[in-house]
């Protein structure tokens, strides 16, 4: 049985150290968020949490940057913008060891009528920032607004050769990409089965992306965990509460649904 990840800041640690001390202390193993105010960050600081978690003997995870970036931009600057930022996040994320990378592909509808230059475009830019770590750990892309499986698709057979697979953000197709509206969970996990690798839990009620706790927000549950059974997949997982109260629920939920996350060689928290 293996570990689950849950979402951390990195902006959280260094204003707030006992947001730390918390996973360490609660063997939670932290996917590490990236930002531009983390990003910052003397070296130094980076390879001073790296110490502490790997001392605890914990795994992690880091999400790169994505607040303002759009890897396959039209604009010459903000493309350019895009590809600097994720380099300059490439030499912090390497500081840490991670298990995984998440990226987001950042598809939205602005840019359906230039898809293919969308496409060109985010292919470079993944395909640059992987080359810079050859020996890189996978790197996950996650959906946010897009509402079409075949658009990440196309992205994902481009990029096939380069350890990139996809994320399922359940609560971003829930409300940003209207799942809850369009009730497609089931397209989306066919369509996507072949690259599926890694889900971000968490739950709201269609409107807005509210990180609730697992079983508050009107997220299929059922639905998703016998789609992932009937199609053989057992994609690793990341719990992405944005408070401690949503956190204990996620827990409380898988408990209460444990043979869901040990079919995905999830240890449940007792």
């Amino acid at each position: 049985m293996g570990t689950y990840f849950v979402n951390l800041p990195l902006r959280y640690i260094q204003s707030h150290p006992k947001y730390l001390d918390f996973f360490i202390e609660n063997g939670l193993a932290p996917e590490i968020g990236l930002d531009t105010v983390s990003l910052q960050y003397d070296l130094s600081w980076h390879a001073e949490v790296a110490d502490q978690l790997a001392a605890a003997g914990l795994s992690c995870a880091v999400h790169l940057p994505f607040v303002d970036l759009q890897p396959g931009s039209l604009d010459p600057l903000i493309l350019e913008a895009t590809r600097t930022r994720l380099r300059q996040a490439l030499e912090v994320t390497a500081v840490y060891n991670p298990e995984h990378l998440i990226g987001h592909a950042h598809f939205t509808p602005m840019y359906e009528e230039h898809f293919s230059q969308w496409l060109g475009r985010s292919v470079v830019t993944w395909t640059q920032f992987l080359d810079g770590w050859p020996d890189h750990p996978p790197l996950f892309l996650e959906n946010t607004c897009e509402q079409d499986p075949g658009l990440l698709n196309d992205l994902l057979i481009e990029l096939s050769a380069h350890d990139v697979g996809f994320c399922l953000d359940i609560g971003h197709w829930h409300c940003f990409g209207g799942g809850c509206r369009r009730s497609d969970l089931g397209h989306w996990l066919q369509s996507l089965s072949a690259f599926l690798q890694h889900v971000h839990l968490h739950d709201n009620e269609g409107e807005m992306d509210t990180h609730l706790g697992l079983g508050d927000g009107g997220v299929p549950w059922e639905e998703f965990f016998d789609g992932l059974q009937y199609l053989e997949l057992a994609p690793g997982v990341t719990l992405e509460p944005h408070c401690l109260e949503d956190l204990q629920r996620s827990q409380r939920f898988m408990q209460e649904n444990p043979s869901w996350f040990s079919r995905l060689g999830v240890t449940v928290p007792a």
